[in-house]
Parts: C-alpha cells; structure tokens; sequence
C-alpha cells in the first residue's frame, strides 16, 4: 500500500504548487510563467530518471505507450495553463474547488474504461459528496461577476483537462518506469507551453520577469515536479478512482497556506462544502 502513501505526498506538493504558483504570477503573465515553470520540472523529472536509472528503457516503450503519454502531456498542459490563468484572475479559494471537481470526472471514467468497480456504492457516495462540496464551495456572484466572469470558465476547462490527464496517463504509464513517463510526459508539456508563449508574442517579456516572482515560479515548479512523480507512482501501481481523490485533498494545503499567506478567509458555506469533499474524499481512500 506504498502508493497511498505516494498519493497524498503528491496532493502536500500539489497544495505548495497552487499557493507558490500564485506568488509567481501577481505581476508575471500566467502563460510565461507556465512555460517557465515546466523547464524546472522537466530538468527535476530527468535528474530523478537517471537516479533510478531508467533512461535505458527510453527505447523499450510500446508505441501504444508513448502515444498515450503525450496525449496525456497535451492534457496536462492544457490543464495547466487555464488553471494558472484563472489563479492570475481570482483568489486561491475560487479556482482550487472548481480545478478539484476533476475527481467526479475521473473516478467515473475509471470505473467505466477499467472495470474499477471495487466498492462502487461507497466510491459513488464518495463521488456525490465532493460534487455536493464543489457546488457549496462556488459562490453564485462570483460566477455573474462581470469582471471576473473568465475566470470560472479557465478553472472549468482545467478541472476537464485534468479528468481526461489522468485517464490518459493510467493507460500510457503501463509498462513503463514511472519517473520516465513523467519526465515524457512533461517534455511535451514544455513543447505546447512554450509554442503558446512564442504565438502570443510574449517570449519578449521573460527578460522583465521580477526576480522574486521568478524565484516563487521556480519553487513552484520543483513542487510540481514533486507531486507528479509521487502522483504518476500511485497511478501505476494502485487504483486510479482511489489516488485521484487523495491527491485532490491537495485542496487543504492550498486554502490553509491561502489563509496565512493571503488572508483569504472561507465563508461558513464554503466551509461545508470542504468539509464535505474531505469526507468524501476520505471515504474512498479508507475503502481502498
């Protein structure tokens, strides 16, 4: 049970991601500070590669397997770069429950596309409650707000780029070491990250980057790296509608360092609904 584990070191980095990520972008415009942020995952994905020694296998993967795995890396990257844009558009607290709802999508498809059936009753009691939390979490005038109308359709289209990441990546992952089908993985994140950037023209701006923005992009990124690799070993050796919903609880990191680090403070209904999804959450992962 080493990747339950795995699983919830992966959701500890997730949360430092989300709270890292948002020091980074005040200033910074979120797709360069993307781009920026995968080279420093990519670089952490490599240099565990060849820790453990699995660079050999490069050319042993299956064609089916490296196809899935960027497919899974397009996800990923589309995932990241609405995510990190609604962050730049509104608080931590906003985007975080919304990105989370990707775990109703996954467990479902998980349980449709590979048979994971075991204890489905509590698997959908589970399933249901963080859907009940993610709606309480989501205030009504912050979705008709305007001005900040975008930021809810960014965090929306993330939390489906993330349901079909995670899919993608159980089947492409099979077979192969999983530190480097995360580091495959990441260098065709860093390939759309970066052609976004050069298509909008904003490769220019990397030289005004405030160096302690920069430093904050950075650390995200090794967090990032951290979680993935703790992630993607759950995903290939344990069960996908359980590791989803433990590496989601990556939620309570993020509002709590939200709360000292910005002062963002939970009104009563958003409370229940955390509380909600957690139970939810937990539910599932106890059962595994």
């Amino acid at each position: 049970m080493f990747w339950l584990v795995m699983a919830v070191l992966s959701a500890f980095f997730a949360g430092l991601t989300s709270i890292l990520a948002k020091c980074g972008i005040r200033k910074t415009d979120s797709d360069v500070a993307t781009a920026l942020r995968t080279i420093v995952v990519l670089i952490f994905s490599w240099i565990m590669v060849f820790i453990v020694g699995s660079a050999g296998t490069i050319t042993q993967i299956e064609t089916k397997s490296v196809i899935f795995l960027m497919l899974s890396g397009l996800g990923t990257g589309g995932s990241w770069i609405c995510y990190f844009k609604a962050l730049s558009m509104a608080d931590v607290n906003k985007v975080v429950p919304i990105d989370k709802s990707s775990t109703v999508l996954t467990v479902l498809l998980a349980i449709i596309l590979f048979g994971e059936t075991k204890h489905l009753a509590v698997k959908l009691i589970g399933v249901t409650l963080i859907a009940a939390g993610v709606f309480m979490m989501i205030e009504k005038k912050d979705v008709q707000a305007k001005e900040e109308k975008g930021w809810f359709i960014y965090a929306a289209l993330s939390a489906i780029f993330a349901a079909l990441t995670s899919i993608l990546a159980k089947v492409g992952i099979t077979g192969v070491e999983s530190n480097l089908g995360t580091a495959i993985r990441t260098g065709v994140v860093l390939v759309m990250a970066w052609l976004i950037v050069v298509g909008k023209g904003k490769q220019r701006q990397v030289k005004t980057i405030d160096k302690k923005e920069l430093a904050f992009i950075c650390l995200s990124g090794i967090a990032t790296g951290a979680s993935w690799l703790c992630y993607y070993y759950a995903i290939q050796n344990g069960v996908v509608s359980v590791v989803v919903p433990i590496d989601k609880l990556s939620i309570l990191v993020s509002i709590a360092f939200s709360y000292v680090v910005f002062k963002e403070r939970l009104k009563r209904k958003s409370a229940i609904g955390l509380a909600l999804m957690v139970a939810g959450t937990l539910a599932m992962a106890i059962w595994a």
